[in-house]
């Protein structure tokens, strides 16, 4: 049998950490804290805070990665559309099982009867038999009539309602920017800064992504929040369009049956992983650690799902943002990581799945044999020289068992790859002849204590140089001095 095997000594995690940042984290003692323990990406929640906390992150995560000289990627996180009711008069209301319920424009504060619904959109849209989920589906009320300026429903379920509380509103495509005016604004403010991956929310469509892309002019990756079940109809489409993809199943659990999210995750795993995409699966994860050491049984498989999915990340969020265990929760993310990927069980998994990434395309046979090369001569590590990051990326999403370490003479490319999996983005100088990456990734590779004498490196290149996507060359490299 080969599970609950001993962890190798010197193994290197491949499975990325995502952290968002909030009151518990935002400085730069705290970041440099968690770095330490193992995050690659630190994510800016553009809900919360104003310019001046955003600017203050980004420049303790740029103090951090040049102090360590190791890239760190920051995402961005935009609001998105936010669907909330008005006010109550008392702040609250009780509600009965059964009761009539009106939500309409009138802003005037609400009572057990009424409350305001100040999207207008939102009336003009759902119809008889709709339903309306509010604060996280724990009240659920069907609409029995839809009139030209109100929605009447009967409560289904729950019994207690507040100010503002959001809703969801399931199986039901709203006409409805997924970028607002606060969300451009913020665009604006994450790219000045720096930011190295835009994620977007309440994507629905394919012309919201290309939305948002036509506004980002290529100064940062973007990744789309899969959050809204509207958006799986047009998931393949999704993909095509965008850098990345983030599982934000939290949404996606309180629209749709949370039974079938977990084969979504799967599927949207795989998909994402086939067209050579980084992705996300976030949400939930260890959530218990909020406030506890140590997570629930459940939540640590249920991380170690995410992973045995074969996913290029995992993300924390309240439990780094505003938990009372933010560097506990990073370290117990990173041992769950490290445990499965050394599972023997984890590696058939990925090897089996290889199918799934190559197609017709040359580059992508030269990113299979790499990995299948390496396997055969035990190298150390799968070494790419990549410019727009590509080389990495079709190389990464073979989940092979060894590091790949990705040289680039572009920061921003190799701080965007601190998200793809197994990919320890180097910055080198630009490199105009082979021999030259050779060397450096001989010297790169001894300096991280990757390699030593003896060893053997995989290289895969694209000559000419600088021309994205053509990974065309493949070198073994035996390490003799």
């Amino acid at each position: 049998m080969d599970y609950l095997l001993p962890e190798r000594k010197n193994y290197r995690r491949k499975t990325k950490i995502v952290a968002t940042l909030g009151p518990a984290s935002s400085s730069q003692k705290m970041i440099e804290k968690l770095f330490l323990e193992g995050v690659n990406v630190f994510r800016v929640n553009f809900s919360h805070g104003v310019t001046a906390d955003h600017e203050a992150r980004f420049k303790a995560i740029r103090a951090v990665e040049k102090k360590h000289n190791k890239p760190i990627a920051i995402l961005a996180d935009l609001q998105g559309p936010k669907l909330r009711i008005g006010t109550f008069k008392a702040g609250k209301v009780s509600l009965k099982i059964g009761q009539k319920f009106t939500f309409d424009s009138d802003k005037t504060a609400g009572d057990e009867t009424r409350v305001c619904l100040p999207h207008p959109e939102v009336i003009k849209t759902l119809k008889k038999d709709s339903m309306i989920y509010l604060d996280d589906g724990n009240v659920r009320i069907k609409i029995i009539e839809a009139k030209k300026d109100c929605l009447i429903g009967k409560v289904i379920a729950g019994s207690k309602l507040s100010d503002r509380k959001g809703f969801n509103l399931p199986n039901v495509l709203l006409p409805i920017p997924a970028l607002t005016t606060k969300d451009i604004k913020d665009l604006k403010t994450a790219l000045d800064l720096g930011a190295d991956w835009i994620a977007q929310s309440f994507v629905q469509t394919v012309e919201d992504v290309r939305q948002a892309k036509k506004l980002i002019k290529g100064r940062a990756a973007l990744m789309a929040k899969i959050e809204k079940p509207a958006a799986l109809a047009n998931l393949e489409g999704i993909i095509k369009e965008v850098d990345g993809i983030m599982i934000a199943r939290g949404d996606l659990g309180v629209e749709m049956p949370p039974e079938d999210v977990p084969p979504l995750q799967k599927q949207m795993v795989d998909m994402a992983r086939s067209y050579g995409k980084p992705v996300i699966v976030a949400t939930q994860m260890l959530e218990s650690m909020v406030t506890a050491p140590v997570p629930t049984r459940a939540e640590a498989s249920d991380v170690a799902t995410a992973i045995y999915d074969g996913t290029d990340a995992v993300m924390l969020s309240a439990e780094t943002a505003s938990g009372q265990y933010p560097c506990e929760a990073v370290a117990m993310m990173r041992r769950i990581a490290k445990r499965v990927e050394q599972d023997g069980t984890y590696r058939r998994r990925m090897q089996s799945s290889h199918q799934l990434a190559i197609d017709d395309d040359s580059s992508d046979a030269i990113s299979v044999a790499a990995d299948d090369v390496a396997d055969t001569i035990k190298a150390v590590a799968i070494v790419t020289y990549t410019t727009s990051g590509t080389t990495a990326l079709r190389a990464a999403r073979q989940r092979p068992s060894r590091i790949i370490l990705s040289l680039t003479q572009n920061l921003e490319t190799a701080r965007r790859l601190s998200l793809s999996y197994g990919a320890r983005p180097v910055h080198v100088p630009e490199m105009k002849e082979f021999e030259a990456i050779v060397q450096t990734a001989i010297e790169t590779a001894k300096r991280l204590k990757y390699a030593k004498k003896g060893d053997d490196l995989v290289i895969t290149a694209g000559v000419p140089f600088g021309v994205a996507g053509s990974t065309n060359t493949l070198r073994i490299v035996n390490i003799n001095k």
